[in-house]
């Protein structure tokens, strides 16, 4: 059969959000129940919001249970971005691709450890889920982030032009009395500041281009406009989670803050029947006739767990949610589900400050002049390379006889003047001003340790502990290939990933000599976004047994799922692509098997 192009993806059997229908589900009668709905979703971000309107919308009686106070989940506290591919809002700006390609680039980078059935529901599906969510109105709408490259564009299927959507930026007004329940940012800005996802590219480069410059006046008259008008404008992770909510309260999706799931309920053939919630002091007992939907993200912040499956890390160095400990991975296994991917998780290159906060990397190991180094002093990976990468690198090398956790990016005074780095601008100092700035690192962060900085390399080699000889020996080496704009060790710079946060003045905009003193280096840990093992599931989302057969009545999704990417990352957005994506999937599998029953029953 020919491939279909992505514009004759859409699905046309999506129902009307108003529809209305129920199905004659069965479940064990002689069990002593609270409360009895048709489905219960754990866990309140973007996949379990996503499954929630889902079964909402083919008439199924819906229960949303969340562990935090507030909603959102890692969601919220993400860049919002969802790997999309064949989504209405590529197409609608001229982006043309095939199903077979995206299969192709799936199959490259997960390299057999995904079966070829789940790549093609993620991929058939994905496009359907949006387009769905966009047959709701109002609040979601999806834009294209054009020139973000898939994270390895020239493997075959790989794009240049990207495949990631967001959703507009968004006033948290509209909430009204529910603004306090979305879950807070990881790092607080002043009030009014807030980039698009379109706007980034363009702010990282401030020094080099108008556009930069752009941005940053937008960024001052908004904060003047936010004080003037008491407007709350929120972006990328923020605004995705907060349209979604608007959405479930508009289609009256019922939503339980404050109660974790303590326990799955299985009757004797080992069928999921429904969930034990601890709520208002006291556990509840919820029937689940279709069966329950597992969102409740990966075990990021069980630091046991964690080291049992990946010993090098141990310390708790995760952007994920504060509640995500793993209750949906172990609650499935109790009931005999399989795991799988344990030891993954979505790696990032991180600071760790000493107050607490985990602050990753990305745009700083892309900028030219700079390079990092192990506990040998020596260079060990493409600083440019997608963050899962980079952290693969890190471990891989940890487990052998070099020190790589900490490793030291190293940059000199003239990037720093020249580059967004840490949170830090590339202007004169500016007295009170709400980010860093000035022509020399903060002492405070000097202070702290995780900087140190020296005016000779043997200085530096000093303060981070690495041999002396071995540091000079990779800052001239890494020099020289600088002035040949050619990296013959690592070759950063020769993809268009590598690219897009450098700089494009330059012949290799990742390439530039790093030799003004004082140099700064950088203490780098293995941070993470949230765990991606958990959970073995089909093409459906159903979960799967050790023996390959399928835990009746529960589904899985998200962190708490073994990732459909494997040890890979497709592109930005690819957790919560996903995560939305295989929640829609779940959702719809259930409508779908009890539409089934109905006619089995001649109901």
């Amino acid at each position: 059969m020919r491939d279909l192009r992505f514009g004759e993806l859409q699905g046309t059997d999506v129902e009307h959000p108003l529809t209305v229908r129920r199905f004659p589900f069965v479940s064990p009668l002689n069990e002593r129940f609270d409360t009895t709905v048709d489905v219960v979703v754990v866990g309140s971000g973007g996949g379990g919001m996503t499954a929630a309107l889902t079964a909402k919308s083919a008439g199924l009686d819906v229960l949303l249970v969340e562990k935090a106070d507030v909603f959102g989940g890692t969601t919220a506290l993400s860049g919002g971005g969802i790997w999309a591919p064949g989504a209405q809002a590529l197409l609608r700006d001229g982006y043309r691709g095939t199903a077979e390609e995206v299969r192709t680039y799936l199959k490259e980078i997960t390299q057999g450890l995904v079966s070829d059935e789940r790549i093609a529901a993620y991929v058939e599906n994905t496009p359907r889920m949006l387009d769905f969510l966009e047959s709701l109105g109002g609040e979601m709408v999806f834009v294209w982030k054009p020139g973000y490259p898939d994270y390895y564009p020239d493997l075959p299927g790989g794009s240049h032009l990207g495949r990631t959507v967001n959703v507009p930026p968004i006033d948290l007004r509209r909430l009204g009395a529910d603004r306090d329940k979305l879950i807070k940012p990881l790092a607080l800005a002043p009030k009014g500041i807030w980039l698009g996802p379109k706007e980034l590219h363009d702010f990282y480069r401030i020094r080099q281009s108008w556009k930069g410059k752009a941005v940053l006046l937008r960024l001052l008259w908004r904060m003047l406009r936010a004080r003037v008008t008491g407007e709350e404008i929120v972006a990328i992770g923020q605004s995705l989670s907060a349209r979604l909510f608007l959405t479930l309260r508009r289609y009256g999706v019922d939503l339980w803050l404050s109660s974790p799931m303590r326990a799955l309920i299985s009757d004797g053939n080992g069928t999921v029947t429904g969930v034990e919630i601890e709520r208002d002091g006291r556990t509840r007992r919820v029937r689940s006739r279709a069966g329950v939907i597992l969102a409740s993200g990966g075990f990021d912040h069980d630091l046991d767990l964690r080291k049992s499956h990946e010993p090098v890390i141990d310390n708790d160095w995760s952007m994920g949610n504060a509640c995500a400990t793993g209750d949906g991975i172990k609650a499935g296994q109790k009931i005999g589900a399989a795991v799988d991917l344990m030891d993954e998780a979505w790696w990032f290159p991180a600071i760790a400050w000493p107050d607490g906060r985990i602050q990753f990397m990305l745009n700083e190991r892309m900028i030219p002049g700079q390079f990092i180094v192990n506990g040998l002093g020596k260079r060990f990976v493409n600083e440019a390379a997608p963050y899962t990468d980079f952290v693969h690198a890190m471990i891989a090398g940890q487990r052998g006889s070099v020190p790589h956790i900490p490793s030291w990016l190293i940059i000199d005074s003239r990037s720093w003047r020249r580059y967004v780095f840490a949170g830090h601008l590339p202007l004169p100092r500016i007295p009170g001003a709400p980010v860093p700035t000035g022509g020399r690192v903060p002492q405070a962060w000097i202070d702290s340790g995780v900087v140190k900085a020296a005016d000779n390399w043997a200085g530096l080699a000093r303060e981070t502990g690495v041999p002396p000889e071995e540091l000079q020996r990779t800052a001239a080496r890494f020099n020289s290939f600088a002035r040949d704009h050619r990296d013959l060790d690592f070759h950063r710079g020769e993809s268009a990933y590598d690219n897009y946060y450098g700089d494009s003045t330059l012949p290799n905009p990742n390439l530039a000599v790093v030799d003004k003193p004082p140099y700064y280096a950088f203490r780098i840990i293995p941070g993470d976004l949230g765990t991606n093992g958990g959970l073995v599931t089909d093409e459906h989302a159903r979960v799967l047994r050790e023996d390959g057969s399928v835990v009746g009545g529960l589904y899985a999704t998200g962190n708490t799922a073994a990732s459909v990417m494997g040890r890979s990352y497709a592109g930005a957005g690819a957790t919560i692509g996903p995560s939305m994506t295989f929640g829609y999937v779940a959702a719809r599998h259930m409508a779908d098997a009890g539409r089934g029953r109905e006619g089995g029953h001649g109901a």
